[in-house]
């Protein structure tokens, strides 16, 4: 059995829920028994939508083994200090893959690393998109706003001006409330509900979000990207972002977003290719 770990929450939000959906779908057409652990109910019923078919709730990185049994292969996609508990788990499970802190970062105990930027045979290429998000599908006139599944420090509402400069449809967030949708309303006159989230990505001619996963989902989907970079760090690394041809606006800046939104959409000589899931050898 091979168990993927999602580090998710509602002051965290689901990208690496939708990174890790993607690897094991395609792992599991390849036929490799796969569960994916994520940290909450809401994280899991996204995990559904996305197209598996279970999940099992964990507290934090520190409790895999709970789950994971001795010989088994675990993928760790998470953030948090693991407490010295991952050289247990480079002794009992027969393989371990964890994604990169950061670029500096490297292997403490013989895990393979998972890498925005692989460059070698040491390590696997952490850019990873559903290919569901390759179809070219018609697009519709529309510039979508999405922050991410989270707005915890109500970045949204605390840049009122900001929103209302522009002519935005807003996708909801997978964690946020009734109450905070009410305040929302206020702000946008179309709100689309968490559900329509690959529908809207893949029809929208603009998409403008904090979200980095999303922002590469939306660029191969055909769309003009741009990414608002605020102080929660990225999933992956700014300039390659770039490369890919999504611009990149720091914080809510209302002149860079305008001409972002007024350019023509970049064509990169770098193309995001369909994820090869054959460095996963179990």
């Amino acid at each position: 059995m091979l168990y993927y770990y999602a580090n998710s929450g509602h002051k965290i939000g689901m990208e690496r829920v939708r990174r890790g959906a993607a690897l094991l779908k395609k792992l599991a057409a390849f036929g490799v028994e796969t569960q994916l652990l994520v940290n909450d109910f809401r994280a899991g019923l996204l995990a559904k939508e996305l197209g598996l078919d279970a999940y099992v709730t964990i507290e934090s990185i520190l409790d895999i083994d709970a789950i994971a049994d001795t010989g088994d292969s675990i993928i760790i996609d998470s953030p948090e200090d693991d407490k010295g508990r991952l050289i247990k788990y480079c002794s009992d499970f027969a393989h371990v893959w964890r994604f990169e802190h950061d670029s500096e970062d490297s292997s403490v105990y013989g895990e393979k690393l998972i890498r925005s930027e692989c460059k070698d045979e040491t390590c696997i290429n952490a850019l990873i998109i559903d290919d569901l998000f390759f179809e070219n599908k018609p697009k519709n006139n529309r510039t979508l706003f999405f922050l991410g599944d989270a707005d915890y420090d109500k970045m949204i509402i605390n840049n009122a001006s900001f929103f209302k400069a522009f002519d935005m449809e807003l996708l909801l967030g997978n964690y946020f409330f009734v109450k905070y949708e009410s305040d929302l309303a206020k702000l946008f006159d179309t709100m689309h509900e968490p559900e329509e989230y690959t529908e809207l990505i893949t029809s929208s001619s603009c998409v403008v979000t904090a979200s980095s996963q999303t922002a590469l989902e939306a660029k191969v989907s055909g769309a003009k990207v741009i990414l608002i970079q605020t102080d929660k760090a990225l999933l992956y690394p700014k300039h390659l972002l770039e490369e890919y041809g999504i611009v990149v606006v720091e914080g809510f800046d209302i002149e860079k977003v305008t001409h972002a939104l007024d350019e023509e959409v970049s064509q990169s000589s770098q193309q995001i290719e369909k994820y090869d899931v054959s460095n996963f050898k179990i």
